[in-house]
């Protein structure tokens, strides 16, 4: 009976590590879609100023942003669907890192919007001279 019952905790252990692993994947690809949008607001932001070297620089990270945004969300599904806890912890930092990466692409468009004196962080507000 005790060898039934620790294979079962051992189970329900590995079961436990899949959906956080899951959970983890998932909230990393909701980080991933927020900087995404804020990129993008960047980038129009930019684009409305007229400063047309600032919108493209600004446009070519919100869409790297994007880009790192869907592979967040594919890696999310990835770690759900897997079919063994190494396989979700993988997709799980795979989506983490492109989590990372659409945070960095969206810190890139803000900087850009912020070189042509565009509003940034979905603030409205313009930044402050340097």
């Amino acid at each position: 009976m005790s060898i039934n019952k620790a294979l079962l905790a051992l189970a329900m252990g590995f079961a436990l590590a899949a959906c956080t692993n899951s959970q983890q994947a998932q909230d990393s690809a909701g980080e991933a879609a927020e900087a995404a949008g804020e990129a993008q607001q960047a980038a129009d932001n930019a684009a409305a100023t007229g400063d047309a070297a600032s919108a493209d620089a600004a446009q070519a990270a919100a869409d790297t942003a994007a880009a790192a945004a869907d592979a967040a969300a594919t890696s999310a599904d990835a770690a759900t669907a897997a079919p063994s806890t190494t396989d979700a912890d993988d997709a799980a930092d795979a989506a983490e890192n492109s989590a990372d990466a659409a945070e960095q692409a969206q810190d890139a468009a803000e900087e850009a919007a912020a070189a042509s004196d565009a509003p940034t962080n979905n603030d409205g507000a313009t930044p402050a001279k340097k």
